[in-house]
């Protein structure tokens, strides 16, 4: 990465002094290391400006292909405040800006798009309410979860009762009685309940769709899914492996022909019913509360993420335990309504990347609740650093969701709700 980039950057936002310092840094402090932990520094001028007054929304999902291309894809328009979707108001409250992005984008390794899939109305059928985690297998198709809208929280105390949509609230998986507009209220005719996976060519063709919208069944199910949230490919074996939240259950299908081919639950149990609110005073809950990630490490072994249990579970490809880490013990985090519907922030675990040496000896967890990267030593799943702290400048963080690692070791973050934004992390000082 040219050092100049940072050179220009800090000139323009510091005085002398302060300058000297973040040269050599980069424009913010991005690592604070314990030991051996890895070190970084953000690129802010990556990626480059989006054409056509494009905005991001709430950035749901980002991956990195063979060619060291990222991948993201976002919410869109449904998650755009007012006054950032001006050109698509009618009428236009302003001719100069802004317009949802595409719902997929592909850039460079230095920034530019290279491509891009399905404007705000141009969907192709089955695009989800809301997307979820994005993968790309090794003959580049793109892997998209239909991660569903979240459920409205549970009423204040001393209410009349949960209902149904607080009981989803709980992790369930129970879809809430009817859509909701971006105020949280009734939004006419319910579409139907995420419950699918899809399977994109390049040029935005869908070629595979496991599950169906609106079909939602029990985690004995082996055709159904119910909002699952993340999806990693196994190339070798042809097989793609899918975190099924609302069933809270791993599953695995055939990549090409989408036959079912084995599940398991939290432990490599059988997945059951839903746990308790997280208390962190108690002991580990024996089923997921809340998968948010799934990916697959070099030596075999599957991470997942049970991001309100604040906790990663590994599994060896056949569903064995192996191990456990419990991340931030303590955090909680808040369900609320706003401009554009329900907002979970909620745990520490929200998605999980490796480091790109051949050990793969560190972990990074995207932690959107307490707004960081923490870094785990992968064999042990002890902390060993953090990356960034809360923020709306280069290098901080809100509602950090998303993570990926190229080839060169760079890492690549995406922001959830007001955060809306992808950051670029460079190794080293």
């Amino acid at each position: 990465m040219n050092r100049s980039i940072y050179s220009r950057v800090a000139i323009g936002i510091a005085a002398s002094a302060a300058t000297a310092a973040l040269v050599g840094l980069g424009p913010t402090l991005a690592a604070q290391g314990r030991g051996s932990a890895p070190t970084y520094q953000v690129n802010p001028l990556w990626p480059q400006p989006l054409p056509n007054h494009w905005v991001f929304g709430s950035i749901t999902g980002v991956a990195v292909d063979a060619q060291d291309h990222v991948w993201v894809t976002h919410r869109g328009a449904d998650s755009l405040e007012g006054n950032e979707k001006g050109m698509m108001s009618t009428p236009p409250s302003s001719s100069v800006c802004c317009v949802a992005a595409p719902f997929v984008l592909e850039f460079d390794a230095n920034g530019k798009l290279v491509s891009s899939l399905f404007e705000y109305d141009k969907k192709p059928a089955g695009w989800p309410q809301s997307p979820g985690g994005i993968a790309i297998d090794g003959k580049g198709n793109i892997w998209i979860t239909a991660a569903g809208l979240e459920p409205a929280p549970p009423p204040p105390p001393g209410g009349r009762g949960r209902g149904a949509a607080a009981a989803a609230a709980d992790g369930d998986g129970t879809p809430p009685p009817a859509a909701r507009g971006r105020g949280g209220a009734a939004a006419g005719p319910a579409a139907p309940a995420d419950a699918h996976v899809l399977k994109i060519s390049k040029t935005g063709q869908v070629l595979l769709t496991i599950g169906a919208p609106g079909k939602i069944e029990n985690a004995e199910s082996q055709t159904a899914l119910n909002r699952p949230s993340a999806v990693a490919v196994d190339d070798a074996a042809n097989e793609v492996y899918v975190a099924d939240r609302g069933n809270r259950r791993v599953v695995v299908f055939d990549a090409n022909t989408g036959a079912y081919k084995r599940h398991w639950g939290a432990y490599g149990e059988k997945p059951g019913a839903a746990p308790g609110p997280y208390d962190p005073n108690a002991a580990p809950a024996r089923q997921f509360r809340d998968l948010s990630c799934i990916s697959i490490a070099k030596d075999g072994n599957v991470y997942v993420c049970d991001r309100t249990s604040n906790r990663i579970q590994v599994f060896s490809k056949d569903g064995k335990f192996q191990k456990e880490g419990i991340v931030n013990k303590n955090t909680t985090g808040t369900v609320v309504t706003g401009q554009f519907g329900v907002v979970s922030v909620v745990g520490s675990v929200w998605d999980v990347a490796f480091s790109n040496d051949a050990q793969q000896r560190y972990l990074f967890v995207a932690d959107g609740t307490d707004k960081q990267i923490i870094v785990l030593d992968r064999a042990t799943l002890n902390q060993v650093g953090t990356i960034g702290e809360g923020g709306r400048q280069p290098g901080r963080f809100l509602a950090v969701g998303s993570i990926a690692v190229d080839s060169r070791g760079n890492i690549i973050t995406g922001e959830q709700h007001h955060g809306k934004r992808v950051q670029k992390f460079v190794p080293g000082r």
